[in-house]
């Protein structure tokens, strides 16, 4: 699998820190909105029912693959801010460990970048809909591991 540049090349507090230089929020979604092209394409024949997120506003697709542990998320969107959001979504949990996302305070990091207070109610459910699925993704590869383990 190639790895998308989230997660180990571009953090969750790069992001954060990025989103600090700029004043005011129609920056920071166009920050937001470039971050979502940098996103590596998903092939198409991912984008159905298996991998569809539900709960979002737009059409989301996650696909996981695990590599020597870690799990790597491949991720697409019909829009251009919610492939933003996954993202960012990706900066905090591509390339970690299951049980490294699990333990992670996706709440505080969200709180960090002041995002939620200025999505929509609907695009933040979606968001926390994105972050469920990867969470429920974590804890199925967790039990896997646990029931595999010494």
């Amino acid at each position: 699998m190639t790895h998308n540049p989230f997660g180990p090349e571009i953090t969750g507090d790069d992001i954060i820190d990025t989103l600090s230089f700029f004043d005011g929020w129609e920056d920071r979604y166009k920050y937001i909105i470039d971050l979502g092209r940098e996103l590596l394409p998903m092939d198409d024949g991912k984008k159905d029912d298996a991998h569809l997120v539900r709960g979002c506003q737009s059409q989301v697709w996650i696909d996981a693959n695990v590599e020597e542990g870690r799990l790597w998320f491949e991720t697409d969107s019909d829009a251009f801010i919610v492939k933003g959001l996954l993202a960012i979504v990706l900066a905090a949990y591509n390339g970690k460990t299951p049980e490294d996302i699990l333990a992670f305070d996706i709440e505080d990091y969200f709180r960090r970048l002041d995002l939620l207070s200025h999505l929509s109610p609907t695009r933040g459910n979606g968001l926390r809909a994105m972050v469920q699925h990867i969470r429920t993704v974590a804890e199925r590869h967790a039990a896997l591991n646990h029931l595999s383990g010494p």
